[in-house]
């Protein structure tokens, strides 16, 4: 069976996601699918709208496939994870850029590159069960996708705090957070995705919302914007140590879990993509300056061993949280010349 189900269904170009068993995870193979499928009907007019959904209750996807990008990295093969990464970006930009509504109905764990493939799209609707996290700092990544911008564009400085905890949010959360538009309980999807396939119409969706539940995370804003202005990540980890709250602890065990040098770079990224010339595309480029360098200079590799191969949820880090890098961070986001991203296909 294929890993993802690509049709027109009435007025709708329908893209499902189709590996429940594996959360949904996106494979290389997945994300060009979803490219040409985009391509084609950008510009069919018998296409008003596009809805991407997945199979099954868990998730609607758990991030990106990274077995192979840790089995060539450790075999001395960056190529494979540049192209992957610099294709997958392209995607990002084309779903944040799409000429059409674009309806991503996400339950379930959303994580990663499910981001990408869902929350720059222009209706994104979550449920009860949605839980939406940019989890990469965990791995030695940093946010990506173009999830870094859905960050900057977050409320105070609550993008520095989902970036560097890799905190999960919940429906209320994401809507909060700017990763989500509207709540919609799982039960009412169907007939929704049925309207909108008879209909193309997407004001089906706004009469479909619901008042989205209370959002945690807005209740931290303010412990939230005390601790995470500083202009570094050791300015967040000093203010945070300097307070004796079940917040502080709470936030300083989460990120002593990450790699130093990518949550040093997911701050870096946030604040310079903060402001209203930022976009998409800067976005993904600054992401792709990091990722192009993951595996022979970041964390990379090493956290995917600690969380995927070996399991044991002990990486070995270069950097520690006493001394936070500051230089390496600066290199590993440094422009890239003649491997600058390009969002050609050719390139």
């Amino acid at each position: 069976m294929s890993d993802i189900d690509i049709r027109i269904t009435g007025r709708a170009g329908r893209i499902t996601l189709t590996r429940p068993k594996a959360l949904n995870a996106l494979s290389y193979d997945m994300a060009l699918d979803i490219e040409a499928a985009l391509d084609a009907w950008a510009t069919d007019d018998a296409v008003d709208l596009v809805v991407i959904d997945a199979e099954g209750e868990k998730a609607f996807c758990a991030g990106g496939d990274i077995q192979k990008l840790y089995e060539t990295g450790r075999a001395g093969d960056y190529a494979f994870g540049q192209k992957f990464w610099r294709d997958e970006y392209r995607l990002n930009a084309k779903i944040a850029e799409y000429p059409k509504p674009y309806v991503a109905f996400m339950q379930g764990f959303t994580m990663g590159g499910g981001v990408g493939i869902s929350c720059h799209g222009s209706h994104r609707i979550v449920c009860e069960t949605s839980q939406i996290a940019m989890p990469e700092v965990g791995i030695g990544l940093v946010p990506d996708v173009g999830g870094s911008l859905i960050l900057a564009r977050a409320p105070g400085r609550v993008g520095e705090y989902l970036g560097t905890t890799a905190a999960r949010m919940t429906a209320g959360d994401a809507i909060y957070a700017g990763f989500a538009d509207s709540y919609i309980p799982g039960e009412d999807w169907p007939a929704l995705i049925a309207e909108l396939e008879s209909s193309g119409d997407v004001t089906a969706i706004a009469k479909a919302a619901q008042t989205p539940p209370d959002s945690p995370l807005e209740g931290k804003h303010a412990r939230i914007n005390a601790h995470f202005a500083g202009d570094g990540l050791i300015d967040i980890l000093n203010s945070l140590r300097t307070e004796d709250s079940d917040f502080a602890d709470d936030t300083l065990k989460a990120m002593s879990r990450n790699s130093p040098l990518s949550m040093a770079c997911a701050v870096e990224m946030i604040h310079r993509l903060r402001g209203p010339a930022a976009d998409i595309r800067r976005a993904l480029d600054l992401e792709y300056r990091f990722t192009f360098r993951a595996m022979e200079k970041g964390d990379f590799l090493e956290g995917i061993r600690a969380a995927v191969i070996d399991k044991d949820r002990a990486p070995k880090w270069q950097h520690g949280l006493d001394d936070p890098p500051s230089l390496a961070a600066t290199q590993m986001l440094m422009p890239l010349g003649q491997d600058a991203l390009s969002f050609d296909k050719e390139g």
